[in-house]
């Protein structure tokens, strides 16, 4: 996919999931998550050129313009979309899905330790995360999961799962439970 493509895409999705979105060119010139992203992607090719400081200086630099860091050695996927982003952290070896939807404030941080390898979560594709919420470790959550505003995830969660509450405790979603607004539908123009 080339990147005017993706840029189209990302811009859908976005007016996609944000009710408040009025038009594409709002969208592009407005919305601090979608700068966050479109910084990252540029700062993740020169991480993966091994041009780390580079990369570094990038994502600190759209740090400041947008409230959002992101390490430039995450892996973000397709129609990624932070909503209010303001506060969101994403470490160095998290790993996120496509079609995955983030709030203000979300965490995806890393346990403390020595370790180098991987220490942040990997969110599955369909994944959404409320305000506030705090994912750590090197955890897996599963596809179309919602973790709830504040909670706290140690622990890898079930596919089709609510997680709620400080720690975090997973619950299978049922047939009424519904949230599918929150999610990007699964197939549309661009």
């Amino acid at each position: 996919m080339n990147a005017i493509s993706r840029v189209r895409e990302d811009i859908a999705a976005a007016r996609l999931r944000d009710p408040a979105a009025r038009t594409g060119l709002e969208v592009a010139l407005l919305y601090p998550g979608l700068h966050a992203i479109w910084a990252h992607r540029a700062s993740h090719a020169l991480w993966r050129r091994g041009l780390r400081l580079l990369a570094r200086a990038n994502s600190q630099l759209a740090r400041a313009m947008t409230g959002i860091e992101i390490h430039p050695g995450a892996k973000i996927g397709r129609r990624f979309f932070i909503d209010h982003g303001s506060g969101v952290v994403i470490g160095e070896t998290a790993e996120v899905g496509d079609d995955v939807m983030l709030y203000h404030g979300v965490t995806l941080g890393g346990r403390t330790s020595d370790d180098t390898g991987k220490r942040h979560p990997t969110l599955a594709d369909g994944v959404v995360v409320g305000a506030g919420a705090k994912i750590l470790g090197p955890i897996t959550v599963g596809r179309n999961t919602v973790v709830g505003a504040n909670a706290v995830v140690t622990k890898d969660a079930p596919e089709e799962s609510i997680l709620t509450g400080v720690p975090a405790r997973a619950r299978r979603r049922r047939g009424h439970d519904d949230f599918s607004d929150l999610r990007l539908a699964s197939d549309y123009a661009i």
